[in-house]
């Protein structure tokens, strides 16, 4: 008996993905697609939503605003999580999950038609932020449906492989609205892209939609699923059972803290801190910037899907710790060796030249600045501030408990200070960091590609590998993470109980990642201190998913659920 099962377990692994299958991933994967066309949209197009429908308004007016608006982005993921995840368990994935990318669509169609602020007053930025909730919701029960669908389709010992093609949809995501962008901005030219063009990428989403929701409505429901409804051992209150009993609750929380928070801030590191980290320290123009991250991308990309199928050949622990151990690990020497690359000038000039800021700590803030709102006033801020944004390495000499604010300065390379409440500070500043040797703006040294093909020369092509090593950390963190989660939890709270600890990860340990480690970089001075925080986050992952987290590779989701028990009890 045993080898006949062995023989057919082989054999359901080694088979062909069938065409249903096919549409199977297809289906649920363009709704992530979906999701990071919009969140790149918004990423580059901020600007000028923002012009069209908050700028009229007092500055007060455009910082509740444009906290909500973040908040949508973010904070609202987990709470779609907890409602869809709910909804999902007990009327089935199929369902709601076109109900959720009907609403993302949606959201995203009719900010490209919704009227500016001009035309209707406050209405347009309250409907923006109305709109930004709805898909904010809508987006926390959409990749929780997407994972458990595919992986409730999946043969036993492939799950891995198959859900990997879900995690590379952030990258087509990102080409697919780059593209849009582009080539809406040279078709009708950048003056009429300002005015109005910007809502054609909005529009145009509405294609990507009718063809997600054509596919899906021909998908049927998972086999999981409906063999639970069948049998009648579905949840009731999935809510409750996932996490009012801590014998269920226990694994959500261990999932966020031993999966989803480091592979959360090693893909946010990898992507996008380092997109941030290349243009606003390093100084490289966005068009480089841009053309070193995609590709990247391109060349790293691939391993989602090898990572996937490695972790139903080796299990998903050993690839998702290892890959959390690795960054955090690397990190230091890796950036280290981005700044040396992309701007040498920069480099030597942080490795010869002394900058310190004079002042009394306390009185310094913590420059944490998540939504771009908060205004830091005080001589010592303005000080920090004005070094950071040159990428200046400083240390903070300590004066006399009690010194008036008013005596912060900044002294370069020991000479005289420059105090920051000196009506020409930012003039005195820039001209004394320029003399001591800190590169100008026109510097030469930085990189700069002429074009999508100019990698052949050293300091594109390293910049390139060092770029696609951060990428190839991201595939491994990610790749496996929707098999991992799926196969924690019983079938009868399955969505409900993976979307929760996958949003908060993604959304808040993730999200916060760019803001806190600006923070951290402003309050030391060090450029490189920052990456302490996904650093942290990540080895306490390991730690804790090495010891609490169990190998689930060879769980029969399906198996689990006639038996009767519960997958989270089945300890590998």
């Amino acid at each position: 008996m045993s080898a006949t099962y062995s023989t057919s377990a082989a054999a359901e692994r080694n088979r062909p993905m069938t065409r249903e299958e096919r549409k199977v991933i297809l289906g649920s994967s363009l709704g992530t697609v979906f999701e990071w066309y919009d969140f790149y949209l918004y990423g580059s197009l901020a600007g000028l939503i923002g012009t069209h429908f908050f700028s009229q308004y007092p500055e007060g007016t455009r910082n509740i605003f444009a906290l909500l608006t973040f908040a949508a982005g973010f904070l609202v993921r987990p709470f779609g999580a907890i409602v869809f995840g709910r909804i999902g368990d007990l009327v089935g994935r199929k369902y709601t999950f076109l109900v959720t990318i009907l609403i993302m669509g949606a959201s995203t169609f009719i900010v490209g038609l919704l009227p500016g602020s001009e035309t209707i007053g406050i209405l347009a930025p309250i409907l923006l932020i109305v709109l930004r909730c709805l898909q904010g919701l809508a987006l926390g029960g959409e990749y929780g449906g997407a994972a458990t669908y595919v992986a409730e389709h999946a043969p036993n010992g492939r799950r891995g492989f198959y859900t990997s093609f879900i995690q590379i949809t952030a990258t087509a995501g990102l080409f697919l609205s780059l593209l849009v962008i582009l080539g809406t901005r040279t078709w009708i030219g950048e003056a009429e892209f300002a005015a109005w063009g910007w809502r054609i990428p909005f529009l145009l989403s509405v294609v990507l939609l009718g063809i997600s929701v054509w596919i899906r409505t021909t998908l049927h429901e998972s086999p999981a699923f409906k063999k639970m409804k069948e049998e009648g051992t579905s949840s009731k209150a999935p809510l409750s059972e996932a996490f009012g009993q801590w014998k269920n609750a226990k694994w959500a929380l261990l999932a966020l803290l031993g999966l989803t928070m480091g592979q959360a801030v090693v893909w946010y590191t990898g992507q996008f801190y380092a997109l941030f980290f290349l243009g606003s320290i390093l100084k490289v123009d966005g068009a480089t910037t841009n053309l070193l991250i995609a590709w990247s991308l391109l060349l790293g990309s691939g391993g989602f899907v090898l990572f996937g199928w490695l972790s139903d050949k080796i299990g998903r622990k050993p690839i998702i710790l290892g890959g959390c151990l690795l960054a955090a690990l690397t990190y230091f020497p890796l950036f280290k060796l981005l700044t040396a690359e992309a701007n040498p000038a920069l480099h030597q000039a942080q490795q010869t030249i002394p900058v310190q800021v004079l002042t009394d700590p306390s009185t310094c803030s913590f420059q944490f600045n998540p939504v771009g709102t908060a205004r830091f006033t005080q001589p010592c801020d303005i000080a920090k501030a004005a070094l950071a944004r040159a990428s200046v390495q400083y240390s903070v000499q300590a004066l006399p408990a009690g010194t008036p604010a008013s005596e912060t300065a900044i002294r370069i390379n020991n000479g005289t200070p420059i105090r920051a409440t000196d009506p020409t500070f930012a003039q005195q500043l820039s001209a004394g960091l320029t003399s001591a040797g800190y590169p100008a703006a026109s510097n030469p040294t930085v990189v700069k590609m002429s074009g999508p093909f100019d990698i052949f020369r050293e300091q594109p092509a390293v910049l390139i590998g060092v770029l696609t090593l951060l990428v190839i950390y991201v595939t491994m963190v990610y790749g496996p993470i929707a098999a991992a989660l799926v196969e924690l939890f019983p079938t009868r709270i399955r969505y409900t109980s993976m979307s929760l600890p996958y949003h908060i990860g993604n959304g808040w340990f993730g999200g916060l990642l760019p803001a806190t480690s600006l923070a951290m970089v402003a309050q030391t001075g060090d450029i490189y201190f920052g990456l302490w925080y996904p650093i942290v986050i990540a080895l306490a992952t390991v730690v804790i998913g090495a010891i609490f987290i169990p190998e689930t590779k060879d769980r029969d989701i399906f198996e689990a659920e006639e038996s009767g028990t519960n997958a989270t009890s089945a300890r590998a």
